[in-house]
């Protein structure tokens, strides 16, 4: 199962650039993945998403001290913990991406479930194989992106052995590129689609 975290929010609708990255990338794995399900996290689940406040974290570690990890509140977390690879789309928004999809790594990063910590550290606990970043932006991509960076720790955090990610950048700059920068990221983002052996483990 392909795990697809949608959380391309962009006043361009259906036109959204990391949508057409997406798209590229879904399409190609379908084709190698005949058959296959996917699993989409979409906008109307991301925005409906509270952060936690001091309160919701104690009564989900109060959960978490009784074993009761069927409880909703880690609904998400076993989603992304049973997936067998993952694909995240979301724009390079303010240095990283948009705060729902930050409250959604807050349901997902639940000690118990998609890792838990021995004398020597932290150790992931999920199924997946690979986790696949897609974004895009107006700027180029520069070494420091913090999106990139980011989801790149998570994904080692969560015992992710694989890493992959298409920066669609430089899509702002007025200098008549644009549409070959962001064919040529889509064209990318099918290679990584289409590839068999980032999945599962």
């Amino acid at each position: 199962m392909l795990l697809f975290i949608d959380g391309c929010l962009s006043q361009r609708g259906e036109e959204s650039r990391t949508r057409r990255l997406a798209g590229s990338f879904l399409a190609a794995w379908r084709a190698a993945h005949p058959g296959e399900e996917v699993e989409t996290v979409g906008a109307e689940t991301l925005l409906s998403l509270r952060p936690f406040a001091p309160a919701a974290l104690d009564e989900r570690d109060a959960l978490a001290s009784v074993g009761a990890w069927e409880a909703p509140v880690f609904a998400l977390a076993r989603q992304f913990r049973a997936a067998d690879e993952i694909a995240v789309a979301a724009p390079f928004w303010d240095l990283s991406f948009p705060a729902a999809v930050r409250t959604y790594i807050e349901y997902i990063c639940a000690r118990g479930v998609t890792y838990h910590y021995t004398d020597r550290g932290c150790v992931g606990d999920c199924r997946a194989g690979r986790l696949t970043y897609l974004t895009s932006g107006g700027d180029v991509e520069r070494p420091e992106s913090l999106g990139v960076l980011y989801w790149r720790q998570l994904a080692a955090m969560c015992g992710i052995g694989e890493y992959a990610y298409v920066f669609a950048g430089g899509l702002d700059l007025g200098d008549g590129q644009e549409e070959v920068r962001l064919a040529d990221a889509c064209a990318l983002a099918a290679r990584l689609g289409a590839r068999e052996d980032g999945h599962g483990r």
